[in-house]
């Protein structure tokens, strides 16, 4: 089904896609495979883990190693293409339409050093791999809320994660990127080696060259809690209030997200839970578990507990507090970033997704922001994030006639937070063909244009999400 446009981006190359056998040269140069429309398996290859996009690439490329990049880099710059790098596809969009798709997967290398703090880990490898590497370390990466999103994936889309309002943002921790640049050179980039490109990349997405591996700090975590708090969802409203009482006086080592779920009445949906909804806060503690219990003692008074968990974890089980689907999934979303969270904002709200409302959304999502998000860490696009919360709605589209509804309650929920938003997003927010002029100011904008045109003026490397055309 296809139900996602293709964004406006640097995308300067459209040339035809073209037939298998005009590929010989490129397939007899790989060590992995060439994936092609004549393949029997091409469906099943040019499928995103986001399964509603519907991407139409020429030709898949499965790399092997950074070679088989290389290859095709190269190939793609002498006859006209583009190359579009996906290891999974939780980002996807139809920007990758008319490329080659470069599967990046198997480039799953994970180097630790703990003395240094530092990990080197290849374009394929997942955060929940390398989370898995750090238990036992006391350190860990600065993880999303998805074990199943890369690493690359996240420091390209700047990141925010569970231990960001400690540390920052995913983008502040890398240290170097190891790229193949528009004319197929294979080489590490640094902020003293190439400034302006470092800046580009940390939040600037994959349209300035493809990454192969990137270098990044680890974080001292020697005390790791999580917390899970369930609600009926009617009782959403008093919940979200009591969320937004305790984020005003939360330290910056404790981290709040709040979530309104629907569940649909389905088989695959455990038989008490089959068409239920639920008001939940997860959390994540650098600390004990003790002192997690007594900062999310509050919120108990919010209603009905259905669910109290405070456990000790450990940097393994970070990315799974959330618990978001790791199977591939047919999902929509969009999201802003808010000044406040106020009753008024509550109301809003829950007029728009709460339970009654006939909403077809899977629910919604606050994140509390703020502590070190909010302060500008390294030297990226990516930089700090000026509001408190940030907000996401997400629909799910089993089938193409749900589309349309699907997106106008979207919409309408973010038209309906406008006077609680700045109207700003984040790069792994952006969906259904937005723009990244919701996240980037005009200069931002000019500078990234700039880098582009610098690094790639021919436009071989193309993003999920392009750098928008002036």
């Amino acid at each position: 089904m296809t139900l996602i446009s293709e964004p406006t981006g640097s995308q300067g190359r459209h040339a035809a896609d073209p037939a298998p056998g005009d590929l010989t040269d490129l397939a007899g140069g790989l060590t992995g495979r060439l994936v092609t429309s004549a393949d029997a398996d091409w469906d099943a290859h040019r499928m995103p883990w986001n399964v509603v996009v519907d991407q139409q690439p020429a030709a898949i490329v499965v790399a092997a190693g950074a070679d088989d990049v290389v290859t095709t880099v190269r190939y793609a710059a002498a006859h006209g293409l583009a190359v579009a790098a996906q290891p999974g596809g939780h980002g996807a969009s139809r920007a990758s339409d008319g490329t080659i798709l470069l599967r990046t997967g198997a480039l799953d290398d994970i180097w630790i050093d703990a003395d240094a703090r530092v990990a080197r880990v290849g374009a394929g490898v997942k955060w929940g791999a390398l989370q898995a590497a750090l238990d036992g370390t006391g350190l860990s990466g600065l993880v999303g809320s998805n074990p199943d999103v890369t690493v690359v994936g996240l420091c390209l889309g700047g990141g925010i994660g569970w231990l960001g309002r400690a540390f920052g943002r995913g983008s502040d921790a890398v240290r170097s990127f190891e790229v193949v640049d528009a004319e197929g050179q294979h080489r590490w980039v640094t902020d003293a080696s190439d400034p302006d490109l470092m800046w580009a990349l940390r939040g600037g997405g994959g349209d300035l060259a493809v990454v192969t591996a990137v270098e990044l700090d680890l974080f001292p975590v020697p005390e790791l809690a999580a917390a899970t708090l369930a609600f009926p969802g009617d009782a959403a409203a008093s919940v979200l209030r009591a969320f937004a009482a305790v984020t005003r006086t939360a330290p910056r080592e404790l981290t709040l997200w709040a979530n309104l779920m629907h569940l649909p009445d389905a088989p695959f949906v455990p038989e008490p839970m089959r068409g239920q909804s639920f008001a939940m806060v997860t959390a994540c503690f650098l600390g004990d578990a003790d002192a997690l219990d007594a900062l999310v003692a509050p919120l108990r008074e919010a209603g009905p507990v259905l669910r109290d968990e405070v456990r000790a974890i450990t940097p393994g089980q970070l990315g799974m507090i959330a618990e978001e689907p790791v199977d591939p999934t047919p999902a929509v979303m969009a999201g802003t970033l808010l000044h406040t969270l106020d009753d008024a904002a509550v109301d809003a709200l829950l007029a728009q997704i709460g339970v009654g409302t006939g909403t077809v959304l899977a629910g919604g999502s606050i994140r509390h922001l703020g502590g070190a998000l909010a302060e500008r860490r390294s030297s990226a696009v990516a930089g700090p994030i000026a509001e408190p919360y940030s907000f996401a709605a997400m629909g799910i589209v089993p089938v193409p006639e749900l589309a349309g509804v699907v997106d106008a309650q979207l919409d309408a929920v973010v038209a309906a937070l406008g006077p609680w938003s700045t109207g700003r997003s984040v790069l792994t927010f952006l969906d259904r063909g937005e723009s990244m002029a919701r996240c980037y100011d005009g200069p931002l904008l000019a500078r990234l244009r700039a880098v582009k045109a610098a690094v790639d003026p021919d436009g071989v490397v193309r993003s999920n999400r392009p750098i928008p055309q002036a």
